[in-house]
């Protein structure tokens, strides 16, 4: 179902739609208006709501409807008719209705059946998506189709796609104009993040359909991200289910997952495109072994609670969520999402050559869930922390070059509501 919902009146009909709607607006709010010409122009001039002029109703508009109408972008349809008094130059119901009946799109011809309409939309749910079609290695158009398909019997979906234009963060502050009842992410964990970071402290909860390279927060919460898992994600959605989960800021920049400094920052950037197009998340490791080689110590001067610590360091990595495959941030042996903490990890060798076996515990402390024991790898909780490298160091944030040190990090505790699998004993169980 899509939200989009159309508006056309007689001309001695006009007035009553204007307040109908204007009674309504917080339901319509929500959803995609589009409108006749002049009926369009009264109603949002009436209601200050957005809405989609169309021809006007004697020149075509009402076929423009009809159009939308049979190719299933509309949740219903208001058409205010005049039984008695109807000029010849307005539109004909008798087409739209019929339409209707075969295709099962709800349509109001009176201010009775708009009630009822109105009252079903008041009780529905209403999703916007946003989707990167870029994402991924597999067909964006079959991959939303899927989508459509399965969440569509369920929700009212308004689908919005990014271009090099409008990004996800602009199309995520649209949507949360409309306060729908949720807002769900398509794509990479670039676009997951920048529709998280908008919904920080909003209540709206975030679905998330992975579609990226590493789906690094989709697996930190147990969404599925292997074996059909578009079709689990959506699944997930529609369970209707939420986890509430901290988030954080860096350098006034929403994180969602992590920020790293040194080592991951550099595999990042050295993780091509065309890699990980190639590899997946293989990329990334392959990238790993090659900056191995060349990672170099850097000064690094760690502040918590005004308390400033200098050491050298070949990363540091500051995780509010992560999976196991963020090597850097299982220094703890697991990143947890809900405590109100940020996870930071210093792999501090005493020389270059004893890089490898730094990484290479971090790399067991992933696998195992076990925090290391070893002296040059430190790990402490805290909320807040300042980080000062010399010489700068680039900054990796959420999958993203932010570009260099210092960096300034705040835990925003119990910030996003996603849809996921409910916690259990404090900790998010994955789904099976």
């Amino acid at each position: 179902m899509s939200a989009t919902i159309a508006l056309i009146a007689h001309d001695r009909k006009k007035d009553e739609l204007v307040a109908f709607v204007k009674k309504y607006s917080a339901v319509f709010a929500r959803y995609k208006l589009i409108a006749t010409g002049t009926t369009g122009q009264r109603i949002q001039q009436g209601t200050g709501l957005e809405v989609e002029r169309l021809l006007s109703g004697s020149m075509g508009g009402d076929i423009q409807i009809a159009d939308r109408l049979v190719t299933g972008q509309l949740a219903a349809a208001i058409f205010l008719i005049d039984p008695l008094y109807a000029q010849p130059h307005e539109p004909d119901i008798q087409p739209l209705q019929r339409l209707a009946a075969v295709h099962n799109v709800p349509l109001a011809i009176n201010l009775a059946t708009a009630e009822a309409i109105a009252s079903a939309l008041a009780k529905s749910y209403v999703a916007h998506l946003i989707y990167n079609p870029i994402a991924g290695q597999g067909n964006a158009e079959e991959d939303l189709n899927l989508i459509q398909k399965i969440l569509e019997p369920q929700l009212h979906l308004e689908v919005h796609l990014t271009t090099p234009e409008i990004s996800a963060e602009e199309l995520a502050n649209r949507a949360i104009v409309a306060q729908p009842d949720i807002i769900i992410a398509s794509g990479g964990d670039g676009t997951i993040s920048a529709v998280a970071g908008q919904l920080i402290n909003t209540n709206i909860p975030l679905g998330i359909i992975p579609r990226g390279t590493a789906n690094a927060f989709a697996a930190a919460l147990g969404i599925p991200t292997t074996i059909t898992p578009i079709r689990s994600a959506c699944e997930v959605i529609l369970a209707g289910k939420t986890v509430v989960v901290d988030a954080a800021y860096c350098n006034d920049l929403p994180m969602i997952l992590l920020a790293g400094i040194g080592f991951e920052a550099e595999t990042v950037e050295r993780a091509s495109r065309e890699a990980k197009n190639r590899w997946g998340p293989l990329a990334y490791i392959i990238a790993g072994f090659q900056q191995l080689n060349q990672q170099q110590l850097f000064e690094t001067e760690i502040e918590i609670k005004e308390v400033v610590r200098t050491l050298k360091a070949a990363a540091v990595t500051i995780a509010n969520a992560a999976p196991p495959s963020s090597i850097m941030a299982q220094g703890m042996g697991e990143v947890i999402a809900t405590d109100g903490l940020l996870n930071v990890t210093i792999a501090a060798p005493e020389n270059e050559l004893k890089i490898v076996n730094t990484m290479v515990d971090l790399l067991g402390a992933a696998l195992l869930g076990t925090p290391t024991n070893r002296l040059d790898i430190i790990n402490l909780r805290t909320q807040k922390i300042k980080v000062r490298t010399n010489p700068s160091q680039k900054v990796v944030l959420d999958g993203e070059i932010i570009g260099t040190t210092p960096i300034e990090i705040q835990c925003i505790p119990n910030a996003l509501t996603v849809l996921a699998t409910p916690k259990k004993g404090g900790e998010i169980v994955p789904v099976e």
